[in-house]
């Protein structure tokens, strides 16, 4: 009688006697946590895994994807990090705890910072430092402290950096700051393991829309206001002297009337969404809201002659009705990747 472990070792020969292009195509169309998984079945599989060339195929066609974490602290137990694959609608969970030891020390407090592809960052608010994990190699290092020395989790804004993958095993980071009133770029390079630092400059006039340029430029949000922002254009390419050119656009908000309605404004990549709420209960000023629209804003341009975002379009009515819960606290985030807008909103649903 076959027992399930001779079933199982069977499914696996079976699988590592396919043609390698069919399983590197297998293993494309995957999640990560899936990837990392098969990586144990033999050695075979995993040097498909590890090869550059499928990790930078995969890291390529990763960017159409989108994930969502949830990073999970738990008294006197590992955290854990959840994560959300929009491509197979369903929640995994790393655990990344044993991952990161060879780097943390007892006692440091440990916050998820950010990720693209196979590379997450963590801080630590102990020691200020950032953390570089790679998922599929299990390579973990410490960042050196940036021009700006240790930062705690309180000191990162969300819309204000990026993680940028440069090739195979490499990636970028980005985040701006003010010093001294004025905007500054600060660049890591996993590549040559240094920093770098440019202060913005104001936009030119005559130059083109960015949204014309959309690939060649990340947006990373300094100042968020209710009726106006501080917004740096960065140009992912350097310039004749090495540098990177980021550029300061300072968009304004011509608030309307709202009829007494709530807005909440939720930045990134160069977009805005606006989430309009009422009152949702008839006794009395408890707190609770309800969700009523939710607006797109953008069309920023690289140039000084243009102040204001522009009213793009709104959530269709069938989604709204969807999300429409009551609520007290809403937090959201926005990407805006290959030409599509994605957002995120978190609320405690029902008001509780």
């Amino acid at each position: 009688m076959e027992t399930n472990h001779d079933s199982s070792s069977t499914n696996t020969i079976g699988f590592c006697l396919l043609p390698s292009e069919i399983i590197q195509n297998i293993l494309l169309h995957l999640a990560l946590p899936e990837i990392i998984c098969l990586k144990s079945l033999n050695r075979f599989v995993a040097d498909v895994i590890s090869d550059k060339y499928f990790v930078r195929a995969y890291n390529s066609q990763a960017r159409s994807t989108a994930w969502v974490f949830v990073y999970k602290k738990r008294w006197n137990r590992d955290a854990l990090l959840h994560g959300f694959n929009d491509q197979s609608n369903r929640w995994f969970s790393f655990q990344i705890d044993s991952l990161l030891k060879p780097i943390i020390r007892p006692g440091d407090d440990i916050y998820f910072l950010t990720a693209s592809c196979n590379v997450f960052l963590f801080v630590s608010n102990t020691r200020g430092e950032v953390i570089a994990l790679n998922l599929v190699t299990k390579a973990v290092k410490t960042i050196p402290p940036s021009p700006l020395g240790p930062r705690g989790t309180s000191s990162w804004r969300r819309s204000g950096m990026k993680l940028v993958i440069t090739g195979s095993d490499h990636f970028q980071f980005l985040f701006v700051d003010l010093v001294r009133n004025s905007p500054v770029l600060f660049v890591y390079s996993s590549q040559t393991d240094t920093w770098q630092s440019t202060e913005a400059r104001e936009g030119l006039a005559g130059m083109p829309r960015v949204c014309q340029k959309e690939d060649g430029h990340v947006f990373l949000n300094v100042i968020d206001g209710p009726y106006e922002s501080m917004v740096t254009a960065v140009g992912l390419e350097r310039d004749a002297h090495n540098n990177y050119a980021p550029i300061v656009l300072r968009p304004r908000f011509n608030r309307r009337p709202c009829d007494g309605q709530n807005l909440l404004q939720v930045y990134g990549d160069g977009s805005m969404l606006v989430i309009k709420s009422s009152g949702g209960d008839d006794d009395g000023d408890t707190g609770v809201r309800m969700l009523n629209d939710i607006e797109l804003w953008g069309g920023l341009r690289l140039n000084g002659s243009w102040h204001n975002w522009e009213y793009i379009s709104k959530v269709p009515c069938k989604i709204k009705e969807q999300i429409r819960k009551p609520y007290r606290a809403m937090r959201g985030c926005l990407e805006r990747r290959d030409g599509i807008i994605r957002a995120v909103l978190l609320s405690n649903y029902d008001g509780s």
